[in-house]
């Protein structure tokens, strides 16, 4: 019976395929579709969790480099699924990782994710961070996506602002040179393979 089993679990260990081990009782988040449409699809989240600042940038020259429309993974800036990550967390989050991020206990008054949930969904690492930045998450906003904010309608960026201590977790991975172009395909590797991610 114990060999059955064994076997049994054999068939299902691809090695195209990386599968995350349950950290803690799954959550539930809403994934966006895209900036304008939510998906009312819960998917249930599983993996590797650590806290970090959540900031967010757009692909313009003064806030990257000559060439916004490429990141540093060499894939296009895509501001529905890219992700920047701090040099440092590079061992954690190599190019390829896909991360949801979900509210940190402690919120100041520069946080202001709620506004801009919607829009951010999972991500895709595939970009680096500035040198002095450290144990940092930038999500690209698109800028003409604007957010309301009491009666300011504002760039996403700015009023999402800076986010301390949000929970960043790892729930897959994909090819680099394949990153999904819509947060709707995205989402549809997380649910189909529920912490699996192909590679």
């Amino acid at each position: 019976m114990t060999f059955i089993a064994v076997a049994l679990m054999g068939l299902f260990v691809l090695p195209s395929v990386t599968i995350h081990a349950p950290v803690k009782p799954a959550h539930s988040v809403a994934v966006s579709q895209s900036p304008e449409e939510v998906s009312d699809t819960e998917v249930p989240l599983r993996g590797p969790i650590f806290k970090a600042t959540v900031t967010s940038y757009n692909a313009v020259p003064e806030q990257t480099d000559m060439s916004p429309f490429v990141t540093a993974s060499g894939v296009y800036s895509n501001p529905k699924v890219v992700a920047a990550r701090s040099r440092d967390l590079a061992k954690k989050l190599p190019f390829g990782t896909v991360i949801s991020i979900e509210h940190g206990k402690s919120f100041s008054k520069t946080c202001g994710y709620g506004i801009v949930k919607h829009q951010v969904g999972y991500r895709v690492i595939a970009d680096t961070m500035n040198a002095r930045k450290h144990n940092q998450v930038d999500i690209l906003l698109d800028q003409k996506n604007k957010v309301r904010v009491g009666k300011k309608i504002i760039n996403p960026s700015i009023a999402l602002g800076i986010c301390q201590r949000m929970i960043i977790r790892v729930v897959g991975h994909v090819n680099i040179k394949h990153v999904p172009k819509t947060q709707a395909e995205l989402a549809r590797i997380v649910r189909e393979h529920d912490t699996i991610a192909i590679r």
